[in-house]
């Protein structure tokens, strides 16, 4: 059974909006952070989000400020990130992470494709 399960991805047209959500069937611990990164084919993972679980405190890249946002639901134990404005180059897997003390747990990913 995944951990995480990622949801919520499809194909969207530039200047759409899309929520992930990304559902953990783990415990998770109020110093954990849970967080999304994107890959596209033949790119680097790269970080875009995350919150700590417990304070709600955020973190974002700065190329995604202002233009998605990080949230979670503490009783379905699910993050979201909400994009909007999408753009093409936002094409990629979405994976959602969480960060804990004892390692790093990952999703399968859920696909995005904006088309122009």
């Amino acid at each position: 059974q995944a951990q995480l399960v990622e949801s919520g991805g499809g194909l969207v047209q530039a200047g759409d909006s899309l929520t992930l959500a990304c559902a953990s069937y783990r415990h998770t611990s109020g110093s954990d952070a849970m967080g999304w990164f994107r890959q596209a084919p033949g790119k680097a993972r790269e970080f875009l989000a995350a919150v700590r679980w417990g304070s709600g405190i955020t973190w974002y890249a700065d190329f995604v400020k202002g233009r998605f946002t990080i949230s979670r639901d503490m009783v379905k134990n699910t993050v979201y990130l909400q994009m909007n404005s999408l753009k093409p180059e936002d094409t990629a897997v979405y994976y959602c992470n969480a960060a804990t003390l004892l390692g790093n747990y990952w999703g399968q990913g859920t696909q995005v494709t904006v088309s122009s």
